[in-house]
């Protein structure tokens, strides 16, 4: 039975990602750091289908990025995906911004992957296989006026898929990332109604997609070929 670890698993794209996992059979490790009655609800809804532990805990912090990978094995013994997909934003001047704003930004955003890689990688060299997905943006390949801090995150995202990519290929261990655009999630309801028809007016596919569809992307991803690696692959209705 396959294992799949999913940061930022309570809602949103991870969540959607996770019920899909779930129906292929997949185990499933799931994580929240802000709401854990969320988690605690996404789990009961993931145990219909197959078996969930779950990890509350900050992942941009060290100690629980490690203690979530070291829960999936020692529940499961393996993983076979690991997603990280915590993310946050923050819309503003930078002029504006703190450096407390800035380095919660990167932390969560960046941060959170290095640690949760660190920790999977021996894992997966050791059974020389496994698979890394990191959930990115469209404003980490061409940057987001007053969202500096999180296109600068994701950008360097995109950047440590494509080098951890080469590391770990000759181990038969892929590493992808996907640049989504507006994805119908609570991070986006920052919009109102008229800020989001403008949105979706800018979009050829006329809409913002939904979380079920970028949950669908991510598990083809996840189910190709060990030869995709190192790529930043965009999911954004023809917008960029």
């Amino acid at each position: 039975m396959k294992t799949a670890v999913i940061t930022g698993a309570s809602r949103g794209i991870g969540l959607a990602t996770a019920i899909r996992l779930a129906g292929q059979g997949y185990h499933l490790v799931i994580n929240s750091g802000h709401n854990r009655d969320a988690l605690q609800e996404a789990a009961c809804t993931l145990e219909q289908f197959t078996r969930v532990e779950t990890y509350f805990g900050d992942i941009s912090r060290e100690e629980h990025g490690e203690g979530m990978i070291a829960r999936a094995i020692d529940a499961f013994g393996h993983i076979d995906l690991l997603i990280n997909n915590a993310g946050i934003s923050h819309i503003g001047l930078l002029s504006d911004m703190s450096a407390a704003q800035w380095h919660q930004v990167m932390q969560t955003n960046l941060d959170s992957v290095f640690f949760t890689c660190r920790a999977a990688i021996p894992h997966m060299v050791r059974r020389q296989q496994g698979k890394i997905l990191n959930i990115s943006s469209v404003w980490g390949e061409v940057g987001a006026s007053c969202e500096a801090a999180y296109s600068a995150s994701k950008g360097a995202v995109n950047a440590l898929t494509k080098a951890l990519a080469k590391e770990l290929a000759p181990s038969h261990i892929s590493v992808n990332a996907i640049s989504f655009g507006i994805i119908d999630t609570v991070m986006n309801q920052c919009f109102d109604a008229e800020e989001r028809q403008a949105l979706a007016e800018e979009i050829p596919a006329g809409r913002f997609a939904s979380p079920e569809e970028a949950a669908s992307f991510c598990c083809q991803i996840a189910e190709a070929p060990e030869y995709l690696t190192g790529q930043v692959i965009r999911f954004d209705g023809g917008w960029i």
